[in-house]
């Protein structure tokens, strides 16, 4: 609570006062009030830890999943930086939280979940990269220590047109002296150094490993050396059923393995960058660690480590985020509290971003919020969350800078995943990830799927309108695949899904006008006729003429 020392001491009489009630009361005990560190890395794939890929160089994070809690299926709801990391923050997705892009400030009612911390006692500190809003690197509310920087900031102390980074600490502009991982965790360590029995939230926000990637110097051609294998699902001919004509025409943009950010160079050389850059993070997490073994007040402290989003080195043809697949929104995410879940467990069951914020009030011993779209780990942590299992709904709104990926609107349970595009005129998509987990076999038009994806799509919309008259996202219900057919025998011909291609005596050429259902073909043949006529002027004259 900045600027109320004196509300501030009061509330910590208070939380003290309660530590001294009887067991049965809240916070009875301190051991229940664990300290709390969360660790967010920057665009860092599921699997870019070196127990998970053979090559790569990560003992922090090795041992991380050793001695921790992994959430193997953890995900983003947008992949995308400020989106994502502002539904980390606040427990809501997108629609609901307002920060729909990169391009959006922190709007004026944000509220993160460490303003509870920090009025229920905790000793909470931000260091790091924030992103809502370029210019913004001011101090957010529910931070007694506040470290971070305008946008994405920069590796080193002069960005690349030899202006000098600056950092915001505490609301002064403080020159950035060295390699930023690096410079984080020393602001991290130093606030930890001052901790005392009061409990404290730490949340550590990485720039590394986005783009650019620049390694640490010690770190430079770590993997010069090193062969990263293509994905299965780098060329579009790995792929059956529908494929995307946007998936198809983003391979040679920005955002795909054919023109890779507008460079020549190949996509190995970005990939060895990439993760030469993460192993400052983990040199980063290392030292955090060994802070925590090395200190009494580190005892009992819960680490959480996760990304803002996955990255596609090549899967469908792609590099970077936003889309649905899964190198995209799958993303680490390691709880590592042994005394409390036991070492070297594995959780199934799905895990968001909008559970962090939830998971760590449920901690702390602190009511979640009702209007939080996510919901506490603890019960998957211990073995307790029941049958019932959230399902991914992922969404992600066109930006306009970027503008190769369109509007997409996913649904992934623990087996199948269904993506429509939005405000384009495109398939969607339908994967068997239990049997197809690179995703290469479209089952949209599959008729033995034709309940499960009507079903999905209901349940997509529903969950996005949240079941109001009005949706949240200015979007209607999808019925069918909408009007998307196309002639082989026109001039211009385009490379749509074959399924797609249609002559105009199709007797099932309007069937956009009818929601999918059992009845739908017995409807078309009685509208057709009547249809085609208004829309083919002059067929009457053309029927008489045949017909004489």
């Amino acid at each position: 609570m900045r600027g109320l020392p004196a509300v501030r001491d009061m509330l910590r009489s208070i939380a003290t006062l309660l530590l001294l009630l009887p067991a049965s009361a809240a916070w009875a005990h301190s051991d229940e009030r664990p300290n709390m560190i969360l660790i967010l890395t920057d665009d860092q794939r599921f699997d870019a830890i070196g127990a998970l890929t053979p090559g790569l160089e990560t003992p922090a994070m090795d041992r991380l999943l050793r001695e921790g809690l992994h959430f193997r299926n953890a995900f983003v709801t947008t992949s995308l930086c400020s989106p994502s990391r502002a539904s980390l923050i606040t427990g809501m997705a997108m629609r609901n939280h307002g920060v729909v892009d990169n391009n959006s400030a922190t709007p004026q009612n944000f509220r993160p979940f460490s303003v509870q911390l920090d009025e229920a006692g905790y000793d909470t500190a931000f260091i790091g990269k924030w992103h809502m809003g370029h210019a913004d690197a001011s101090p957010k509310p529910g931070f007694d220590r506040w470290v971070s920087f305008e946008g994405q900031g920069n590796y080193g102390p002069v960005d690349a047109f030899g202006s000098p980074s600056l950092l915001n600490v505490d609301g002064e502009e403080v020159p950035q002296r060295g390699y930023i991982t690096d410079e984080l965790t020393d602001y991290a360590l130093d606030w930890l150094g001052g901790r005392d029995e009061t409990p404290f939230f730490l949340y550590l926000s990485h720039k590394a490993a986005h783009l650019p990637f620049t390694p640490a110097e010690r770190h430079r051609g770590q993997y010069a050396d090193t062969d990263f294998a293509r994905p299965p699902s780098w060329s579009t001919d790995a792929r059956s059923g529908p494929v995307p004509m946007w998936l198809s025409n983003q391979r040679n943009s920005w955002s795909g393995v054919d023109f890779t950010y507008y460079s020549h160079s190949p996509l190995i050389a970005f990939q060895r960058d990439y993760y030469a850059s993460l192993s400052a993070v983990d040199d980063s997490l290392a030292r955090i660690l060994a802070w925590i073994e090395a200190n009494p007040n580190g005892r009992d402290t819960v680490v959480i480590f996760t990304s803002d989003n996955g990255f596609m080195f090549g899967e469908q043809g792609l590099i970077d985020k936003r889309a649905a697949y899964e190198a995209s929104i799958r993303v680490p995410m390691i709880v590592h509290a042994p005394a409390r879940f036991g070492a070297g467990r594995t959780v199934d069951a799905i895990a968001r971003n909008i559970d962090v914020a939830p998971t760590i009030l449920d901690l702390a011993g602190l009511a979640v919020p009702d209007h939080y779209d996510g919901r506490s780990l603890l019960a998957a942590a211990t073995g307790d969350a029941g049958d019932e299992q959230p399902a991914l709904v992922y969404e992600y709104f066109w930006e306009f800078n970027y503008p190769q990926t369109p509007s997409t609107f996913a649904l992934r349970t623990d087996r199948y995943k269904y993506i429509q595009y939005h405000g384009v005129w495109d398939t969607e998509e339908l994967f068997d990830l239990h049997n197809d987990p690179d995703e290469l076999v479209n089952l949209i038009g599959d008729p033995d799927h034709a309940e499960l994806v009507r079903a999905m799509r209901a349940r997509l919309h529903q969950t996005l309108s949240r079941g109001e008259a009005r949706p949240a996202i200015p979007f209607t219900a999808r019925f069918n695949q909408g009007a998307v057919f196309w002639s082989p025998d026109a001039a211009s011909s385009v490379n749509f899904p074959p399924h797609w291609r249609r002559t105009p005596d199709a007797p099932d050429r309007y069937e956009h006008i009818l929601p999918d259902g059992p009845e739908k073909e017995r409807q078309l043949q009685a509208i057709t006729p009547a249809v085609g006529r208004i829309l083919s002027p002059g067929a009457d004259d053309r029927e008489e003429t045949e017909g004489e």
